[in-house]
């Protein structure tokens, strides 16, 4: 899995039995959305993980070089992030297809 530059490295180590790798750690840190998409597949990597908004936007969504998980959250802190975790998983232990899937806060239920 690859994390994308605004994405926090300790979320990575959430996700538990999968290899995670930062944008930064590959050498990347320059690369923007469709470039860093496009690297992410040359180096096989099986899916990309991003709290950017705009990427699903900006991309062709019908073409995408690998799985990608967008995060919908209100700020990129951990703590913040952790409880996207088994929804995350999910996605990354079912076989994903190469699309965009979009992730949000679990929705609290009434009482």
């Amino acid at each position: 899995m690859l994390l994308d530059h605004c994405t926090p490295r300790p979320f990575g180590r959430l996700l538990v039995g999968h290899d995670v790798r930062t944008a930064f750690q590959m050498g990347w840190a320059k690369l923007q959305n469709g470039a860093l998409l496009s690297a992410a597949a040359a180096e096989e990597f099986g899916a990309f993980i991003t709290v950017d908004r705009n990427l699903s936007f900006q991309q062709n969504k019908g073409e995408m070089p690998l799985t990608v998980v967008a995060l919908v959250v209100p700020d990129n802190k951990p703590q913040t992030l952790a409880p996207l975790v088994p929804g995350v998983l999910r996605v990354l232990n079912s076989g994903p297809q190469n699309r965009v899937y979009v992730i949000g806060p679990p929705e609290r239920r009434g009482t």
